[in-house]
């Protein structure tokens, strides 16, 4: 299989091999491709593990045990593109565990990276030619942590949401 050009890389202090194994528990077709350790004269301590590479439904990624120097910002994140409610809760179940809710879909997990997770739908309902559909689907979205497009649809359609 041919090397994918272009692969994520996220820098953890310690916990690269750890967060690329609770990665790999959550998405199907998931695997840790290899680990490489600091040998002796690098930066790290000898022995412990330097970089992990895995899939994650076969897409690479790269850890790397760098340090305390850098730490995750919403600057970055990455989205889950869910193909129903049932996968939504699933991914955002099990991203939250020892993470924490944001809004409009967004968390944080365990180790402070974010994630969005998108229910398939969503677009067609900010692009609907009616545009107070597509406030209401907005405005509803915008009170939401983790996303719900059927409750999106109801309010785009005006009916009011229930408690």
């Amino acid at each position: 299989m041919p090397r994918q050009r272009v692969t994520p890389n996220l820098w953890f202090d310690t916990q690269a091999e750890e967060a690329a194994n609770f990665y790999c528990s959550i998405f199907p077709n998931s695997r840790i491709v290899s680990i490489a350790r600091y040998p002796e004269g690098s930066p790290g301590p000898i022995g412990e593990v330097m970089t992990v590479e895995y899939e994650l439904d076969g897409q690479r990624y790269v850890h790397i045990n760098g340090g305390p120097q850098f730490t995750f910002s919403e600057a970055v994140s990455f989205q889950i593109n869910c193909a129903d409610q049932a996968e939504v809760d699933y991914y955002w179940e099990k991203l939250t565990d020892g993470g924490e809710e944001s809004q409009c879909g967004w968390l944080k997990d365990r180790y402070g990276f974010s994630w969005q997770v998108v229910p398939a739908g969503m677009e067609e309902l900010f692009d609907d030619a009616d545009e107070g559909r597509a406030q209401r689907a907005m405005q509803a979205m915008l009170q939401m942590r983790k996303l719900d497009v059927a409750a999106m649809r109801r309010a785009a359609d005006g009916v009011p949401a229930t408690t």
